[in-house]
């Protein structure tokens, strides 16, 4: 049932970040995109009842175990330290904007 629910919650959503509330990566991933203006969900996995299940659901599909876990329209980012570095090299508002979590810029 986790990897279901993994699994819709990415299709549902344009940005999706799995996440552990005292962690300070996703703390991190949290805030940048939220200076950014994008529109996002965020699952903490230390305060949901299937939090483990839906982690180990993530190792399964990602092969990634940490938090945080960053999906944009659909697809696996990564981390904190992949997200932060499509930030630095430009490409992460264009990720974002595509997925429809930001608005567009007025011409």
């Amino acid at each position: 049932m986790a990897s279901v629910k993994v699994k819709e919650t990415v299709a549902a959503n344009p940005v999706v970040v799995f996440s552990k509330a005292y962690c300070p990566y996703c703390l991190s991933v949290k805030n940048l995109l939220q200076q950014v203006g994008a529109s996002f969900m965020t699952v903490e996995l230390d305060t949901e009842s299937d939090g483990s299940e839906m982690q180990a659901a993530l190792l399964e599909w990602t092969g990634l175990r940490s938090v945080p876990n960053v999906f944009i329209g659909g697809n696996h980012i990564g981390g904190c330290d992949t997200t932060t570095g499509l930030h630095q090299q430009g490409k992460l508002i264009s990720l974002l904007t595509e997925a429809g979590a930001l608005a567009k810029p007025s011409a």
